[in-house]
């Protein structure tokens, strides 16, 4: 199988058009086929914008029961199945961002050892490197992070991302020049 083969394949799941037919007829278990085709794209997605572990995973779920709930307003062949289930995880995270607020008790804050210093250094770096980038990808429109989470945390091809999201290749091309331009000028200041 060669690379093209091999990536177009990591984009569409065969037999999904009649997966989702199903599903929508309350099939459970060819929803479970779609949910174990698309749920660490999913995660990623969402891990990447709120950077923690376990509420990836709580928001992961959520958007998977929105799925569910929501199937009967799929429209098979208006919208690629994965781009409607990454709309939802977007809606799932604004919204957990518009109701959770984060404050930490004092009493909850660990200190670091002494001699684990270099370690903790090292440490506070790589995460005011991440919150630095995090803070860049969110100043982006949200065609441009998608297209560069696609790009680059999915490893997708151009013409993946523009058939996931109903673009052009070059609509997708000049998107992520603008979306790059802008991250590298955020970066700088």
């Amino acid at each position: 199988m060669d690379s093209n083969s091999t990536n177009h394949s990591k984009q569409l799941l065969p037999g999904e058009r009649q997966l989702v037919t199903q599903a929508k007829a309350g099939d459970s278990e060819a929803f479970g086929t779609l949910y174990d085709a698309y749920v660490e794209r999913i995660y990623r997605f969402v891990f990447f914008r709120v950077g923690d572990e376990q509420t990836a995973e709580d928001i992961t779920a959520q958007v998977f029961l929105r799925a569910w709930e929501k199937l009967g307003r799929y429209r098979i062949g208006s919208t690629p199945f994965l781009a409607w289930l990454y709309t939802i995880a977007r809606n799932a995270v604004i919204n957990h961002y518009r109701t959770h607020k984060e404050n930490v008790a004092l009493e909850d804050v660990t200190f670091s050892q002494p001699d684990h210093a270099e370690a903790s250094d090292y440490k506070i770096d790589l995460e005011g490197e991440v919150e630095s980038l995090s803070a860049a990808m969110r100043t982006l429109t949200d065609d441009q992070q998608r297209i560069l989470l696609l790009k680059f945390m999915e490893g997708l091809s151009t013409h993946q991302i523009a058939q996931n999201l109903g673009k052009s290749e070059g609509a997708i091309r000049a998107l992520q020049m603008r979306a790059l331009q802008a991250l590298a000028k955020r970066l700088e200041e």
